[in-house]
Order: structure tokens, then C-alpha cells, then sequence
């Protein structure tokens, strides 16, 4: 570090300062930002969406409290993408196969009785096995 007549010279940004998280982009805001701006002035549209993956530099990543209190210019319109990225509701298939599936899972292992002790009874349903995979005769046959 050199010295000056002030004293040590330091970085104008400490890097304990410095964080992966990108944030706000309006002033003094340090809040995560959580959507992108980005204006299409041939348009005169404001185009309010998802965080993108990288940083560009002609949008505005906004926080949760400035992407909705956000106005465009009087003749602008506003567009507002949804962000459907998010975790989505279990549907009713996605409820039935996990409880067929903690339903097998909790059927007690049956064991042939002659067959060493470690070879599991056949299952009329199973027609081939390969490891933890099985192949199932189709109920209409």
C-alpha cells in the first residue's frame, strides 16, 4: 500500500462491501432485486419481468417494494410478465403416485420361504426385473 501526505491510500469499495447478490438499482436501495426492468421506447413500453440470469446493461433489476409501486411515463403502458419459474401446486396425479408410492414402500417385504431367505416372492403384476427397475404387465392383460 502506498503512502500519501493523507495517509495509506485504500480502495475506494471495501470488499466486504462487494456481494454476489445483485441488488436494487434504484438509489440507496440495497434491498435483493427480484425482477427486471427494461424499456422498449419504440413502443413506449416498460417491461416489468423475472430476475434475468445476468446482468445487462440497459435494464433496471428492481426489489420486491419497487417493482410494485412501479409507474411508467403518461402514454407508456406497462407490461407485468408472471413470474412462472416458482414452485407450482401438486396436482391430483402428483397426490396419487406419492401415496402409491409410500404405500409400497410401507408393504412389508415378503420372503420365499425355500429361496435362501433373500429372493422376494413374484408379483403377478411384475413381468421382468433389471436392479431397482421393474416392468409391469398392463391391468388389461
Amino acid at each position: 500500500m502506498r503512502e500519501s501526505r493523507r495517509g495509506p491510500l485504500r480502495s475506494a469499495v471495501p470488499s466486504n462491501v462487494v456481494s454476489p447478490v445483485r441488488r436494487c438499482s434504484r438509489t440507496a436501495c440495497g434491498r435483493p432485486a427480484v425482477a427486471t426492468l427494461t424499456y422498449v421506447y419504440a413502443d413506449s413500453t416498460a417491461v416489468l419481468g423475472p430476475l434475468a440470469t445476468y446482468a445487462e446493461p440497459h435494464c433496471y433489476d428492481l426489489c420486491a417494494e419497487h417493482s410494485e409501486r412501479l409507474t411508467a411515463p403518461r402514454g407508456w403502458e406497462v407490461v407485468r410478465l408472471a413470474d412462472t419459474s416458482g414452485p407450482s401446486r401438486p396436482t391430483g396425479d402428483d397426490l396419487e403416485a406419492l401415496a402409491n408410492a409410500v404405500r409400497e414402500a410401507a408393504r412389508p417385504q415378503q420372503r420365499a420361504a425355500g429361496a435362501g431367505g433373500g429372493a422376494r416372492s413374484a408379483d403377478p403384476m411384475e413381468v421382468a426385473r433389471r436392479g431397482h427397475l421393474r416392468v409391469l404387465r398392463s391391468p388389461d392383460s
